[in-house]
């Protein structure tokens, strides 16, 4: 069995203010050609199909074309794929019975009612079958009625509200099982501090949205979605695929790839990686500004002053515009904003936590708890 593991498209992402939609089309088109050429029996996206909840009609627009291009590339192929936390689950889920019948499954909202599974579509191979049991993103909050509380009637912790809805589920371990989910995972004994985080990426206050994922290991491959840069959350078969396209600075220089699964005897899974080429990369050049305009190209650049602009300050913003007509942004080297191509917020904003808490002041422990908390829902309408 023969699988794509996608995630992250962020499908009408703006990055400073740039409008990404042929970038995206390029490798949208790229990621359809190596379908074509590999002949994938599943193509599967682990969740942030859009960028937005309400998308514009523009990366609709985008997504219906990647997907007929999918459906063409692999007509007897599953394309199965779940909502993220940038999505809105009623809409991907819109139209979810019709789809199923065409072998697309999108499913944007996780089981509502205690007797509900996970949504599961098996295949099969020359080795037997292949469950693929597709969870969207879940918060705790959303998932009361289905799950119950905690001994004191509170809320579950993101930890304990998937472990549960895992452990409901009737697994056959001696068949093989793949797991599609949208969450932040965490090896056991690891922090969420240590792991390094996109820029791009949605972050709660005290990363109360952890989970370890040694609840992974039942299944023989985990595609994951949620965390942009490529890496394992465990075992090499608990991975996640990180964006397809950069989606902002900090991912420059990252080698991005689908990830092609091949699943043959119960617990023998090879993971390739196929990679992709943008069109225009995400690159930080940093010099003095002779070395820097030396360096023009049509990327998306960055661009960090060391020295030497002193002389011609007024000059130097239309000499690097000049030298790469998709500037993001200038710098000085003390990574403060000297110029952009958007209004931008200085880069030693504090975040919403602490704001609230310098602003309130002698806060106990308890109080501390209570504003994280306060802060995170909060954070949840926002997007």
């Amino acid at each position: 069995m023969k699988f794509f593991h996608l995630s992250d498209l962020h499908i009408g992402l703006k990055l400073m203010n740039r409008d990404l939609r042929e970038d995206q089309e390029y490798i949208l088109h790229q990621i359809a050609t190596l379908a074509r050429e590999q002949k994938p029996d599943a193509i599967v996206i682990a969740g942030d199909i859009y960028d937005k909840s309400i998308p514009p009609a523009e990366a609709v627009e985008v997504f219906d074309s990647f997907v007929s291009s999918l459906r063409h590339a692999c007509p007897s192929a599953h394309i199965m794929m779940i909502s993220g936390n940038h999505d809105s689950a009623p809409r991907i889920n819109v139209f979810r019975g019709v789809l199923r019948d065409q072998n697309i499954h999108m499913i944007g909202v996780p089981p509502q009612k205690p007797e509900e599974p996970i949504e599961q579509v098996t295949l099969h191979d020359s080795f037997g079958l292949v469950h693929f049991y597709l969870l969207p993103f879940m918060r705790p909050s959303m998932m009361k009625s289905v799950l119950g509380t905690d001994e004191k009637g509170n809320i579950l912790s993101y930890d304990e509200t998937v472990r549960r809805m895992i452990l409901r589920e009737e697994i056959c371990e001696s068949e093989r099982n793949v797991l599609v989910s949208h969450q932040f995972y965490l090896p056991v004994g690891t922090e969420a501090d240590k792991v390094e985080r996109m820029d791009s990426e949605v972050r709660t206050i005290g990363n109360i949205d952890e989970v370890r994922s040694d609840i992974l290991e039942r299944f023989d491959y985990a595609a994951l979605g949620h965390i942009h840069k490529p890496m394992q959350a465990g075992s090499e078969r608990i991975r996640y695929c990180g964006t397809p396209l950069a989606c902002s600075v900090s991912e420059a220089g990252q080698e991005k790839a689908v990830l092609c699964v091949e699943l043959k005897e119960k617990g023998e899974v090879q993971v390739n990686r196929l990679p992709l080429f943008p069109l225009r990369q995400v690159r930080v050049i940093s010099g003095s500004l002779e070395e820097v305009c030396a360096q023009g190209c049509d990327d998306y650049v960055t661009v960090v002053l060391t020295d030497g602009y002193e002389s011609n300050w007024l000059d130097a913003p239309d000499l690097i515009r000049r030298a790469f007509p998709n500037l993001l942004e200038i710098r000085r080297q003390d990574r403060k904003v000297m110029d952009t191509e958007q209004e931008t917020i200085p880069q030693t904003r504090q975040d919403p936590f602490d704001l609230c808490k310098d602003f309130l002041q002698d806060l106990t422990p308890e109080e501390e708890e209570l504003l994280k908390d306060i802060v995170n829902r909060v954070g949840e309408v926002v997007l």
